[in-house]
């Protein structure tokens, strides 16, 4: 990683926290629980005598995002279940890192881009975090004027530079396809068949990559059904995520792990190796999608929940999505939409060869497992996000489950109405022309 100077954040954990009556109990610190939910070990092939050894209950979130925010709690809570309007961000100590993502390759956001870094760096004295890249952005480099303020800027690249550590908070400028790439930058690394860090790092640093930093998503893009912010006020909203004043909405992700038959290299669409081991793991915000590829046979996988075959999908494809990607791929497959506090996963068949196979809701807590049935005339096709696209063959497996690791995201007033505010003016939900009420004349025919 560089920058124009050496400068080192020393990070420490940061919370989310609950408000009860608009009063902040300051200084109560979430706590990370040292009980983890166990998952169910049972392979796929289990027997009739297998037990249930987990909860219907969703897995409990981490509180903590990145090194420095976090989750008020209410002392008052008695549910699991947190009341989204109580739902507010706090800040252990102030924050002093922002990492800033940009669309590239598009011209429109330069002029937004230089004034929110302006501001960044020479009001607000925040270290900011650029990706090279977008640096690298002909629009970018070729302006002379804005050379001086890159000096000031700390770089990293994707898959080569780990900023969990350093990373505040993150601002997005663009569509709804940066915040899903903010939440791509937080993810588990893979090494020697297991789950690492170079033999030296703990436990508690394989949480901070997972864990993601309170996301800003300003609405500069096509759609912006997950980016309710306006870029007008981004002063004065800004310095209120700074202060630790805002309503966030936990996006819950998905945990996945490939599990390969064999070892060997896997190529994804853009021509990169993605992984030489059998296990690959991945944290997605909206879906895993599941197709036949360019294959012209039918998609035929089997679907495991909890260690039992549930079904076998026999069509397209298969769309395993969270509340947030309920209404992104899944509900233009047919599937209902769900808001993001609700804790699922669900299940939506691509075009299946049955009338009777419909989309289905299931608890977060469950453990789903998808492989290529033995009938399959053909290998199937995997992506999350729409990203790392690859090809599973007989053998390999796909487990999914609920992360433990949301995306805290910062509404505009609150996780409830802005979702809502989001299906009428993205999706113009339930939008007709208003029926006529009955006139004086037309009660007297009735």
């Amino acid at each position: 990683m560089d920058g124009g100077e050496d400068m080192r954040v020393n990070a420490t954990p940061y919370c989310w926290s609950a408000r009860e009556g608009g009063n902040i109990a300051g200084g109560r610190l979430a706590r990370r629980s040292k009980k983890s939910r166990s998952l169910s070990t049972s392979s796929a092939g289990s027997s009739s005598d297998y037990r249930r050894t987990q909860s219907l209950h969703g897995p409990i979130p981490v509180t903590t995002f990145g090194p420095k925010a976090c989750m008020l709690q209410n002392p008052h809570a008695v549910m699991h279940i947190q009341d989204p309007a109580t739902q507010r961000l706090t800040w252990n100590t102030p924050p002093k890192s922002v990492l800033v993502i940009k669309k590239i390759r598009d011209a429109s956001l330069f002029q937004p881009f230089k004034e929110l870094c302006t501001f960044l760096t020479e009001v607000k004295k925040m270290i900011v975090y650029v990706e090279k890249k977008v640096l690298d952005d002909p629009t970018i480099s070729g302006d002379e004027n804005f050379g001086t303020m890159k000096k000031k800027f700390c770089t990293f690249r994707e898959d080569l530079d780990d900023i969990s550590n350093r990373v505040d908070f993150i601002i997005c400028l663009g569509g709804d396809g940066t915040l899903l790439y903010a939440s791509s930058l937080f993810q588990v690394w893979t090494c020697d068949h297991t789950l690492c860090f170079c033999n030296t790092r703990s436990n508690a640093l394989l949480s901070e990559q997972e864990s993601v930093p309170p996301v800003m998503a300003f609405h500069l893009g096509s759609l912006g059904f997950l980016t309710p912010l306006k870029f007008d006020t981004y002063q004065s909203l800004v310095t209120q995520i700074i202060d630790g004043n805002a309503a966030i909405v936990l996006r819950s992700r998905l945990k996945v792990r490939v599990h390969r038959e064999r070892e060997k290299a896997v190529i994804v669409t853009n021509g990169d190796v993605d992984s030489s081991h059998k296990t690959a793991n991945y944290q997605v915000l909206n879906e895993v999608v599941v197709d036949r590829g360019p294959s012209s046979y039918i998609s035929n996988v089997d679907l495991f929940l909890d260690g039992h075959l549930i079904t076998t999908v026999q069509g397209d494809g298969v769309i395993v999505s969270t509340p947030t990607g309920s209404t992104a791929y899944a509900v233009a497959a047919g599937a209902s939409m769900i808001h993001p506090n609700v804790p699922a996963i669900m299940i939506t068949p691509i075009c299946p060869h049955s009338l009777s196979f419909r989309p289905i809701v299931v608890p977060a807590g469950v453990e789903l497992k998808i492989m290529l049935s033995r009938e399959a005339r053909n290998t199937a096709w995997v992506s999350f996000d729409g990203r790392r696209r690859q090809e599973i063959c007989h053998g390999d497996s796909i487990t999914i489950t609920t992360s433990c690791f949301p995306v805290p995201c910062i509404c505009f007033r609150n996780p409830v109405n802005d979702w809502f505010e989001s299906l009428a003016q993205c999706l113009h939900w339930n939008v007709r022309k208003q029926q006529n009420c009955l006139s004086s004349e037309d009660d007297d025919i009735i």
